[in-house]
């Protein structure tokens, strides 16, 4: 073998080879780095589809209606006596219940939570020719992120 078959890279071959290694990895980073920064975060998803898986659960385990006054539901905060829910007896109770906040039954404010905001609604619909279902709609947001989940609740046990 000839000495020039055996010699390596040079410096300016290296420098080179940084160069263009260098340019690549930054072109990579930036596009991750903003990918990372548009997306939404998986956490905040899943607390939102907690939220509201929770108190869907809640609702279609009410009695579908009893006689009685329904509560009268307006935005508050928790702690305050519009986010008590120990009190609803049936489902439509829960029509326009809304508050800023994540609240227990008792309306005591869920620690972490304070960010979100929880509505419901209850309307009467037909469902798959089912007469008198009503269609809930659990609506659980926190700044521009909003999480919808609709559930059906027919009078098969009245």
């Amino acid at each position: 073998m000839s000495a020039r078959q055996m010699r390596g890279f040079t410096l300016v071959e290296m420098v080179v080879a940084m160069v263009i290694i260098g340019v690549g990895l930054g072109g990579v980073l930036l596009t991750f780095n903003t990918v990372v920064k548009t997306s939404a975060d998986p956490m905040i998803q899943k607390q939102m589809v907690a939220v509201a898986e929770e108190l869907m659960e809640e609702i279609l385990l009410k009695p579908y209606a009893i006689a009685g006054t329904a509560p009268t539901n307006a935005l508050a905060g928790c702690g305050a006596a519009q986010s008590v829910r120990s009190a609803f007896d049936d489902v439509r109770d829960y029509h326009l219940y809304q508050t800023t906040g994540v609240c227990d039954v008792d309306g005591d404010a869920v620690a972490g939570l304070e960010s979100y905001a929880v509505s419901v609604n209850v309307s009467s619909a037909s469902w798959q020719g089912v007469a008198d279902t009503l269609r809930i709609e659990v609506t659980v947001s926190r700044g521009g992120e909003n999480f919808h989940l609709t559930g059906w609740r027919t009078p098969y046990a009245s």
